[in-house]
């Protein structure tokens, strides 16, 4: 007989009974009847009953083991009787009769329950993270994590892609957030970086004579914590194909999207993916992350304030303001209205205006300053019931957009008309190339410098900057984004002048990006890609909030890892043969 196990713990069936059995895992509970104890052994695959009486000699030993020490158990299987049948167990008709134990390790007090669907703090579940993992619902989304990433690594093979790896150590590149950086000991005061993405290095795969290129690439990016991102790194379908135009590579990754979402769930998905331009997206949904699990959309009101008597509006409009308007079904009352103001006070927002729709009638201050007529008319234009709400924004473009589109979902929230059964992916499209900064008024990229701009030259040399859409697209769900890509600039000269148009002198573009522009002198492909994010993607089938929970050991929102105790510090000894000498503050004490 095998030394730790005849079966797993999920195995034993009906069929087993009178069987003898070898079995090994955590003690996961246990229940003492007095001249009875039942443990539940649990190990990866699931749980069997042991049942161990008072005349056996492990009795006492099965007393005072405690839970999650390690054992290997030797008995006989036996029938349940029907009464304590659990049907909730696939082992549940049977359980095992103890003739043997040994302990393999025990286990200290528990920081945190094994055997609880009950949330600890989260320094707790970080510190003691493999604790954490052998809990139900983290062990099965690292599982799901797994199995995704097996069925995405097999579709994208079957579709005729290669996998390569790329670099890890490579240098710095502005790719809009801070790199991670190790400094090199052979070529002192020299730094690499870790690849934010491996856009570079996929874009060179392409231009070497490779047609269709995949990994599961790990990112690094030096960024802040959020509910859907996670600081230091992460993971994503990296792809890039030759001779493609965009929507070459819409029809790769819609395939394997579908396969994923639909293996791994039960909620529905459109048979197509909408395509949704990123100037509609800002403004039906005021944001370029479209939730269309429901329906409402905002729109664009400022000719009905422009001049009007509602004069905080009109005057912002001289301004330069607009007004977006939000749709708020079932929100026609008082109590609604100052519910929304004071959110939008929360937001930073000075208010939120608003319009109560009855029979015939518009209630609300900007009711009384517009008039029944022009009211109407916006209700009509809505398509609004009576009983129905109006609620605007009224700021400069962005801002106004901003704080429409958090209305817009909280509306949809509040008024329960988010459809929970769906998956809904759209294309969001036609982004634009480049983008003021408020603050310098100079033009920069709006996204990933490396996009081929719409028009090419022609487009760079003779329109305004402003309006230059570039072929970049992002792939989204249920409002979180799940990819983004592009088809890229791969024309030395087309690549020059774009950097030129974004304030970059030739030499910045040789220094900073010598190998991609250097390869492409020597004939490049016309080639486009994208990178879903591996942790979104399971984020959303376990249907999890924060992306924390389906990663296998993720940091802190300050990015720091409670159980190996990163970052930490280095000696001396380790900084001095880096070359490497740091700055060490000294307090000066004043005399008040």
């Amino acid at each position: 007989m095998h030394k730790y196990r005849t079966h797993k713990c999920h195995e034993l069936r009906i069929e087993n009974v009178q069987e003898s059995v070898k079995l090994s895992g955590w003690v996961h509970r246990k229940r003492d009847h007095g001249q009875l104890i039942f443990i539940d052994l649990r190990d990866h695959y699931g749980l069997t009953q042991v049942v161990v009486d008072s005349s056996n000699k492990h009795f006492c030993t099965i007393e005072n083991i405690s839970l999650e020490s390690v054992v290997t158990i030797s008995g006989t299987v036996v029938k349940r009787s029907e009464e304590t049948i659990n049907k909730n167990l696939p082992t549940g008709n049977v359980e095992v009769n103890l003739s043997d134990l040994k302990i393999i390790s025990k286990s200290n007090t528990l920081p945190l329950q094994v055997n609880s669907d009950e949330d600890y703090g989260e320094e707790t579940r970080l510190k003691f993270r493999y604790l954490d993992l052998r809990r139900s619902r983290p062990h099965s989304n690292i599982i799901l994590r797994s199995n995704v990433i097996q069925t995405i690594r097999n579709k994208m093979l079957e579709m005729g892609f290669i996998e390569f790896q790329t670099p890890i150590l490579t240098a710095s590149s502005p790719e809009g957030a801070r790199d991670f950086l190790v400094p090199s000991r052979l070529n002192k005061g020299k730094f690499y970086a870790l690849p934010q993405a491996p856009q570079q290095f996929k874009q060179l795969i392409m231009v070497s004579g490779f047609d269709k290129y995949f990994q599961i690439a790990p990112c690094f990016r030096d960024e802040d914590s959020r509910a859907d991102r996670s600081p230091g790194e992460f993971y994503q379908l990296d792809l890039e194909m030759s001779y493609v135009e965009q929507e070459d590579v819409f029809q790769a990754v819609e395939p394997v999207i579908r396969e994923v979402f639909t293996k791994f769930s039960n909620r529905k998905i459109e048979d197509v993916f909408p395509k949704v331009t990123y100037k509609d997206s800002m403004l039906k949904y005021g944001n370029d992350k479209p939730d269309l699990r429901f329906s409402l959309e905002i729109r664009d009101v400022t000719e009905f304030f422009a001049n009007s008597d509602f004069t905080i509006f009109a005057k912002s409009i001289e301004n330069g303001a607009i007004v977006r308007a939000i749709p708020g079904p079932h929100c026609g009352t008082r109590s609604v209205a100052d519910r929304m103001n004071s959110w939008a006070q929360s937001e930073g927002a000075p208010g939120m205006a608003y319009i109560i729709f009855g029979e015939e009638t518009a209630k609300g201050p900007i009711a009384n300053a517009l008039g029944i007529d022009k009211s109407l008319k916006m209700k009509d234009l809505f398509d609004l019931k009576d009983g129905d709400a109006l609620f605007f924004s009224c700021a400069h473009e962005n801002e106004a957009a901003i704080l429409a589109g958090k209305a817009r979902v909280k509306i949809a929230t509040d008024r329960e008309l988010i459809k929970h059964d769906t998956f809904k992916f759209c294309w969001v499209v036609d982004y634009p190339m480049y983008e003021k900064d408020d603050k310098t008024g100079e033009i920069e990229f709006s996204h990933n410098p490396f996009s081929m701009p719409q028009g090419g030259m022609d487009a760079l040399l003779n329109k305004d900057p402003l309006e230059i859409l570039a072929y970049q697209y992002d792939l989204v769900c249920n409002g979180i984004e799940l990819s983004s890509g592009a088809i890229r600039n791969h024309v030395p000269e087309i690549m020059y002048k774009a950097f030129e148009i974004a304030g970059h002198k030739p030499e910045v573009v040789d220094n900073k990006f010598p190998g991609m522009i250097n390869a492409f002198k020597f004939g490049a492909p016309p080639h486009g890609g994208i990178a879903p994010g591996i942790d979104r993607i399971v984020m959303l089938l376990a249907d999890e909030p924060n992306i924390r929970e389906v990663i296998l050991f993720p940091m802190t929102g300050k990015a720091e890892d409670l159980m190996m105790n990163a970052p930490n510090e280095i000696n001396d000894a380790q900084l001095k043969e880096l070359g490497i000498r740091l700055e060490k503050k000294t307090k000066v004490n004043q005399v008040l």
